[in-house]
């Protein structure tokens, strides 16, 4: 099970503040971390957040269900995604919309980073 440390709340806050009004390359705000996935929010509200993920080849997220649709936003690399037990090969510039309450996982073909978009009702 992968174990992600967490920043003061302070701090996470400062950082996606310098973001604010910059032109950004998503890809370049995560970093790969052998033999481990890494991530980055940067935007974090009520109404739903942002996320960046790096994951090491072969690391990926074993199945589960969200409250929410979650939009993945591929930025690098290859990944394989279940969604209802249907398996989608993906790589940069493509997007899948997880249902709300549909299981779906997903697993590094090659090193790949990510966008997670989720927006709650």
């Amino acid at each position: 099970m992968v174990e992600f440390r967490l920043e003061p709340e302070e701090r996470q806050d400062a950082k996606r503040t310098e973001l604010k009004g910059k032109v950004l390359r998503l890809k370049d705000l995560v970093q790969y971390q052998e033999g481990t996935i890494a991530s980055r929010m940067i935007i974090n509200r009520k109404a739903g957040n942002i996320t960046l993920f790096s994951f090491d080849e072969e690391e990926g997220l074993s199945e589960h269900t969200a409250p929410y649709d979650a939009v993945v936003t591929i930025l690098e690399g290859e990944c394989e995604v279940w969604v209802a037990g249907e398996t989608h090969r993906m790589k940069e510039g493509e997007t899948i919309i997880f249902p709300a309450h549909v299981p779906h996982a997903l697993s590094a073909i090659t090193k790949f980073k990510m966008m997670l978009t989720m927006i709650r009702e």
